[in-house]
């Protein structure tokens, strides 16, 4: 049977000590990830009290971080999603997520509508991928690949 969440208190005890155990264990989130059979981004977000994870990958990432079977039957439960509390964040990574949005908001929004029409991306039907790359002028680059399925504004 399918079970959610109705506050996100659980899931985010859950997520502490999940991350206490990737810490103990000196586990990469590639590796949860390989346990689990799923993508990092996934599953990374799924530790981190976002997404229910099928019931053998969470019990694969349960015992890869040692955690006990309730806390395998937790990560399968439909979490209250939204990781950020209200007002702007202050984490630094997350602020210039924040500040990107802030400045290219309304240029993604201008973008999508005029090649697709009136609807959305959808954050359900999607996929996140995250990568360095060599910066041609030194350093690294992060490349942040957000590929969400289009779903367009219907009449009724």
């Amino acid at each position: 049977m399918i079970h959610a969440q109705f506050a996100p208190s659980a899931r985010q005890a859950l997520a502490d000590a999940a991350v206490d155990a990737k810490i103990r264990k000196d586990l990469s989130w590639q590796q949860i990830a390989d346990a689990a059979g799923l993508s990092v981004a996934f599953v990374t977000a799924a530790v981190l009290g976002q997404h229910p994870l099928p019931a053998a990958s969470a019990e694969a990432v349960a015992g890869l971080l040692g955690l006990d079977a309730e806390a395998a039957l937790l990560l399968q439960t439909i979490p209250t999603r939204g990781s950020i509390p209200g007002g702007i964040p202050t984490d630094p990574t997350i602020y210039r997520f924040h500040e990107m949005l802030q400045v290219y908001g309304t240029t993604l929004k201008a973008l999508v509508h005029e090649q697709f029409g009136d609807g959305i991306i959808s954050a359900i039907n999607f996929k996140l991928d995250v990568r360095k790359v060599a910066d041609p002028e030194g350093g690294e680059r992060a490349v942040i690949t957000l590929d969400g399925k289009y779903l367009p504004t219907r009449p009724f």
